[in-house]
């Protein structure tokens, strides 16, 4: 700018020329003209160094981004995981022309973008913990699913803690409130939602909020305060909504592959712990680990598991099956018709009566599927043994081999139905280890009926009887002990009898 000062008062005051003007600055005719025609500060705009390195790679890279852009976002990579694609490809160069050259591709397509400005927040040890939902996409025993992944966060440490669900229910909240509690080893004073329904019913004037009643069930059992977050205001918790970001760059991309949801969250589990040995976003001297064990101190101990199922009363069916969540589930005979509290869990559903719980299934996560327990059915089997060539729960009832055979040849028998109906009531005391003994001890004997299969079941769950001592008196104690000779038998059979 001072150039121009220059210029323009040589030039209007002293009436110099252009190019007496230029010869004595030292600068060009061309310049002079162009600062004397305007009076505005010059703007220079900044250029990018060079990247050698990066030019041959940057028809892939380009390539890479141009299919990514029609992925959802969160299958999208990040300029740091197509750092490390170029890498694999034999890219030698650095990470910060990956970064630019990404950065400039974005804002080509999508033009520039407003910052908005928040206000920074500070928490105390053992004072906040903050709870996210993220949706991603795993292979699970080699199929593409989409699952529900809840993500907990303690703003004082960072450490963080994720579990991993098929679906985004109320059960499943309950659920991985009681793992992150455990993972934790500890409970914070309060925990930050959005206003998800899962935990709010109605949201009132300002913060006040009227919470579901099982939710405020597990606050009171682990005394935390449930605090909701102001609607469309994320960065009232906005370390958590970072690390949905963050943990689908690092542990979800690229696709995870497991066996099963037991094999994924156990792996997430260990993953949450390694990752915790980054240095602390504010206290740089301090990794995550460290600031974690500080805090953990002050964590609310953990005196007693919660129970997260969520009830709900159904009748019992003539089939003996009850309906919960699109599946039914078999129920005990004599309970048909009976009304029963179905409480469902993450992993399983249990049938509840009179205060007793009388059948447990693990849960699957299908719909229109049917899971019978065959004891549940034996009241109903022993009244109607044909039942048991099509009834549903005995024709897929995996049986132990040795009773298979027995009820193969007892069913080709008159009456033989009924003959292993008596045989199963006899196993619901004795236990199917027990009677597949005692079939196994029949197809030796080499006899078989429904009897001998009764007969040697007896004798295997017959108690042994107690052993009786004797009080001898004295003066008949026996002083030499015989010796056991079977030979004289066999002189027996030698001797000639003559009438």
């Amino acid at each position: 700018m001072d150039i121009i000062v220059e210029i323009r008062r040589r030039h209007s005051v002293h009436q110099q020329s252009i190019s007496a003007i230029a010869r004595e600055l030292g600068i060009s005719r061309p310049t002079v003209r162009k600062h004397l025609k305007s009076d505005e500060e010059p703007k220079y705009k900044r250029q990018q160094p060079p990247s050698p390195k990066l030019g041959q790679y940057a028809e892939s890279l380009t390539q890479w981004l141009t299919q990514e852009a029609s992925l959802p976002r969160s299958r999208r990579r990040t300029a740091h995981r197509l750092y490390e694609g170029l890498q694999a490809i034999g890219y030698a160069g650095a990470y910060d022309s990956v970064q630019r050259f990404v950065k400039q591709w974005k804002s080509s397509q999508q033009g520039v973008r407003l910052t908005q400005a928040y206000v920074p927040l500070v928490f105390a040890k053992g004072d906040a913990c903050q709870f996210d939902w993220s949706q991603e996409q795993v292979e699970l025993g080699g199929v593409l699913q989409t699952i529900k992944v809840a993500h907990f966060r303690l703003a004082y440490s960072r450490q963080m803690f994720v579990v991993a669900y098929p679906r985004e229910r109320q059960e499943m909240v309950l659920d991985a409130h009681c793992r992150a509690f455990a993972f934790f080893g500890g409970v914070p004073a309060r925990v930050i939602y959005d206003n998800l329904k899962t935990v709010v019913d109605t949201v009132l004037a300002g913060k006040s909020r009227q919470f579901n009643r099982r939710f405020l069930t597990l606050a009171n059992h682990y005394l935390f305060e449930p605090v909701a977050c102001t609607p469309a205001s994320g960065w009232e918790k906005g370390q958590v909504e970072n690390q949905v970001g963050n943990v689908r760059e690092w542990l979800f991309t690229p696709l995870a592959r497991f066996a099963s949801f037991a094999e994924l969250n156990a792996w997430l589990a260990i993953r949450c712990t390694e990752l915790a040995q980054r240095r602390h976003p504010t206290q740089p001297q301090h990794s995550i680990a460290t600031c974690f064990a500080e805090e953990q101190m002050l964590l609310r101990p953990v005196t007693a598991g919660f129970d997260g199922y969520v009830e709900q009363m159904l009748r019992v069916s003539s089939t003996c099956l009850v309906r919960a969540d699109r599946n039914r589930y078999s129920v005990p005979a004599h309970f048909a018709g009976l009304a029963v509290s179905v409480r469902i869990t993450a992993s399983e559903v249990r049938v509840v009566a009179q205060g007793d719980v009388i059948a447990t299934h693990l849960r699957v996560f299908g719909r229109d599927q049917l899971f019978c327990n065959p004891w549940h059915y034996l009241p109903v089997l022993e009244q109607k043994p044909g039942a048991l060539r099509n009834g549903v729960p005995f024709v897929a009832w995996d049986l132990p081999r040795p009773i298979v055979q027995v009820r193969d040849y007892l069913l080709k028998q008159p009456k033989g139905d009924s003959a292993f109906v008596q045989l199963l009531m006899l196993a619901t005391e004795s236990g199917l280890d027990a009677l597949a003994m005692a079939c196994e001890l029949a197809l030796e004997a080499g006899s078989l009926s429904a009897a001998m299969v009764m007969n040697e079941l007896r004798h295997l769950i017959a108690p042994t009887p107690p052993l009786t001592l004797v009080d001898l008196p004295d003066g008949i104690t026996l002083t030499r002990e015989p010796l056991a000779n079977c030979h004289r038998y066999d002189s027996l059979r030698e001797t000639v009898y003559v009438h």
